[in-house]
């Protein structure tokens, strides 16, 4: 059975690019689906790719794969993954890690932040229900990759790999 792919995805801010840095440097295969070809706009709504994910999961793999998203058609992708790991955190802590954050603009101007406040109440809780897994990443960074680490590790375990 092949290794597993497992979706990290959740709210701006709530880590999702740190642990898939973190994950890699622990030399497992991710990809952030924010960066590269992988997001194409239609309609002002940026939305994965869909024969490049395709290509990605149908991929053979030695490691466990991390994709990073939240994108309005990811869903259609959810039987392709091994989990879907919704992060979290209480909203102050978001809101204070984008203001901290130096790697990305999103979330610094006040329309981002009402937006952002919007989507905890409409899209948070339709990631939550399509979820397999939640980890609340109000605490280290180390204890959020070795949670998702776990995940994968379990998910291979009962033959859930994909």
């Amino acid at each position: 059975m092949g290794q597993p792919a497992i979706l990290i995805t959740g709210m701006s801010g709530v880590g999702k690019s740190t642990a898939l840095a973190r994950l890699a440097l622990r030399g497992f295969a991710t990809v952030d689906t924010d960066t590269g070809p992988w997001i194409r706009d239609v309609d002002g709504e940026p939305l994965w790719d869909e024969p490049l994910i395709e290509q990605l999961l149908a991929a053979p793999r030695r490691s466990p794969l991390f994709v990073q998203a939240t994108v309005a058609n990811q869903g259609r992708f959810y039987d392709r993954f091994a989990a879907v790991v919704l992060l979290s955190a209480p909203p102050p802590v978001l809101f204070a890690r984008l203001a901290a954050r130096t790697t990305n603009p999103f979330g610094k101007s006040e329309v981002d932040r009402r937006r952002i406040a919007a989507d905890i109440v409409e899209v948070e809780p339709l990631l939550r229900s399509a979820a397999t897994h939640e980890i609340d990443t109000d605490c280290p960074v180390t204890d959020v990759v070795d949670a998702l680490v776990g995940i994968a590790r379990d998910v291979r375990r009962s033959g859930r790999g994909c």
